[in-house]
């Protein structure tokens, strides 16, 4: 659980980050904050929940930023 999230906008990323990819550091995020690696039963609902939320939240970032000096932008349906 120590790995850590990489950052996943060019040009730090060379491509355009994965749904994986998005979904990896969003689980690596809710792990951290809960100190879970992976949750009870009773816990499981909104354990996912809470990374499909900043799933979606990472991807809204990404798709919105604006980096200056690269030609690629997001586009993700």
């Amino acid at each position: 659980m120590c790995r850590s999230i990489k950052t996943l906008r060019p040009p730090v990323l060379p491509e355009e980050a994965t749904e994986d990819d998005i979904r990896a550091a969003a689980l690596q995020y809710v792990r951290k904050i809960s100190g879970f690696r992976a949750p009870a039963a009773h816990n499981r609902e909104v354990f996912e929940r809470a990374v499909d939320e900043i799933a979606e939240a990472t991807a809204r970032l990404l798709d919105g930023l604006e980096v200056r000096g690269t030609h690629s932008a997001r586009t993700r349906s």
